[in-house]
């Protein structure tokens, strides 16, 4: 790490002194810090923003630049709706405060396959999960053929069936050219910039608005590449280091990762692109998994079948899901199917997760019925019960807030089996008879038909 920071583009970062240097010194506390020196080390930490000093002068604010901006860089690729969004990261453990931009999921479609068929199939590549809508984000076209002409042909195919973001993938300028003239408005990612075209595919960039990927030959190799093109005047950048070995990709995306985010080294101060190798689709799910996890802004595979990225973007979302703020559903009564006011009443919490299991075997059971949430701020039964958010009372509040006794003539409700131990308390706070439900959602179909069929 030493070597590759003495090697290249100097660390930029600024200790805390030397911003404290720049700043007005007259202790305010607008910034939030009770002392203009404590605010220097919280932006020399990347833990507060220099906008946050109202009296910092224009000198001073054009000498912490380096300090102030945030350690990756935000680019953005493609338009509209469907602008891709990467970069701006600040962490390097997800627990440390959340990670901001999720993976971007790139699927590979080649000129010399049936480029129509292969977009139409990508477009529709859409997911509903748990309450959540998932989607890819990018059609990656290749130009395997090494024709030109079909190359712009494919992106013209690809772009004709799909409004999501593009990356034109060829490292000859002359057949980047022609095919990125068609889409330039869409603001494409063009791959890529290396030692022997970097000149030309940066002018193609900057005059076109969109940005560039940079591939060197490994991160010493990658840092003077990225140095070069950034004396040709364009910065809208994404790195890809070269390897294409699964743990060295790992081993180098960690390091730029580190680098940027712990010394402020500005060479890789960029998004990242991570490229899968593996021709078995579960490898090459399992290697992707690996880059989404640490710490590719974009990976770019193969794999186009809704059952092989499924599993991918579940675990994507997952990940860049803030830890602080679990997935919740709306805190309600929800009908499931028919309800009437002779229908079942359950209830649960409003983890997203717990909810959309119970709606999943309830709706099994073919007994219209009620799901009554309960707010626990999105966490799961037993862990709401441990915290006393899924008790009697909370449990009676729901039933009063969310009108139950006027959707059904019976005073019935069901809890989760696991909490039975609420059943007397509930009862005597809600003046409802309370039926105690089997443990897991798994039981609900059989429960069901036993007591309502």
């Amino acid at each position: 790490m030493k070597t590759l920071l003495k090697k290249g583009v100097e660390s930029m970062a600024l200790t805390g002194l030397e911003i404290y240097k720049h700043l007005p010194k007259t202790n305010c506390k607008e910034c939030g810090y009770p002392t203009c020196l404590a605010f220097a080390m919280a932006l020399a930490g990347g833990k507060t923003s220099l906008d946050k000093c109202p009296h910092v002068s224009e000198e001073g604010k054009a000498a912490l630049d380096s300090a102030a901006a945030p350690p990756i860089n935000l680019v953005k690729v493609g338009s509209g709706d469907y602008e891709v969004e990467m970069g701006d990261e600040t962490e390097l453990f997800r627990h440390d405060k959340r990670f901001y931009h999720p993976t971007g999921i790139a699927v590979v479609i080649s000129d010399s396959e049936d480029v129509e068929a292969k977009a139409a199939k990508f477009d529709d590549l859409e997911f509903d999960r748990v309450g959540l809508h998932y989607v890819t984000d990018l059609a990656a076209i290749t130009n395997d053929s090494g024709d030109a002409g079909k190359f712009k042909e494919a992106v013209e195919k690809v772009a004709g069936k799909t409004q999501k973001a593009l990356v034109l993938v060829s490292e000859d300028p002359a057949v980047m050219e022609g095919a990125l003239g068609a889409v330039a408005d869409r603001k494409p990612l063009v791959y890529a910039a290396t030692n022997d075209n970097y000149e030309k595919m940066a002018e193609l960039a900057k005059a076109n608005g969109c940005p560039l990927a940079v591939r060197g030959n490994d991160l010493h190799d990658t840092a003077e590449l990225v140095k070069k093109v950034e004396e040709t005047g364009h910065k809208e950048l994404v790195i890809d280091s070269g390897a294409r070995e699964t743990s060295q990709v790992l081993a180098d995306l960690t390091q730029m990762r580190r680098l940027a985010v712990k010394k402020k080294f500005r060479a890789f101060g960029y998004p990242t692109i991570a490229i899968t190798t593996k021709d078995d689709p579960q490898e090459e799910i399992a290697q992707a998994g690996v880059y989404v996890s640490k710490y590719a802004s974009v990976v770019m595979l193969k794999a186009c079948e809704k059952q092989q990225l499924l599993p991918l973007l579940s675990w994507r979302q997952n990940l860049f899901t803030d830890p602080q703020k679990p997935i919740a559903v709306e805190p309600g009564l929800y009908e499931i199917g028919d309800a009437s006011e002779d229908s079942p009443v359950y209830c649960t919490t409003n983890f997203s997760l717990t909810y959309f299991i119970v709606e999943g075997e309830v709706e099994g059971s073919r007994i219209p019925s009620y799901i009554l949430s309960v707010d626990t701020g999105g966490i799961s039964v037993l862990t709401a019960y441990a915290d006393n958010k899924f008790s009697a009372e909370t449990i009676t509040e729901a039933i009063k807030k969310h009108g139950i006794e006027d959707k059904v003539k019976h005073k019935k409700i069901i809890i989760p089996g696991h909490v039975a131990v609420l059943k007397g308390m509930l009862e005597e706070e809600s003046g409802w008879e309370v039926e105690v439900g089997p443990r897991e959602a798994a039981g609900i179909p059989k429960f069901a038909k036993e007591k309502f069929a």
